[in-house]
């Protein structure tokens, strides 16, 4: 195959529709999310995943399960989790079994802002893809994010 192969072509093609689907989503829903709560969309996945911890076996993720959930680097994580802790929406503590390892719990706070945002980021999404949908090129991505049933990672 070489770089003119029509399959490299098209393959790049629905690489580079994906990705503009994914960059206008998460731009309207950072624009939703800013002014309504305060929140980046890094910040809002950080609550979300970190909420669904719970205390059984493997209930509290790792700083390393964390940023592969949220999709950053484990220090770009550490820096989110410090602002979002300055803003009393996080809180960190040492692990009880292996004084090594520490996690990170949402505050109260923290909980009811993500209740509060979840209906921006819903109707933010609602929204954008919608607006994607009237998009030829991007239309069956639409499609299949809107057929998509992924279960939440605990």
């Amino acid at each position: 195959m070489t770089a003119t192969d029509p399959a490299l072509t098209a393959l790049s093609q629905g690489w580079c529709a994906l990705s503009l689907l994914h960059g206008r989503i998460e731009a309207h829903i950072e624009r939703a999310l800013q002014a309504g709560h305060d929140l980046s969309v890094r910040e809002y996945s950080l609550l979300e995943v970190l909420s669904r911890q719970h205390d059984g076996d493997g209930g509290h993720l790792q700083m390393k399960q964390v940023a592969d959930a949220v999709v950053l680097s484990q220090s770009a994580t550490t820096r989110l989790v410090t602002r979002l802790e300055d803003r009393g929406l996080l809180e960190r503590y040492l692990c009880p079994t292996d004084r090594r390892g520490i996690y990170t719990n949402v505050t109260a706070a923290g909980l009811e802002l993500l209740d509060e945002a979840r209906p921006t980021n819903d109707a933010a999404l609602r929204e954008a893809l919608d607006e994607a949908a009237g998009n030829p090129d991007l239309a069956p991505l639409v499609r299949v994010v809107e057929t998509l049933r992924t279960p939440v990672p605990a």
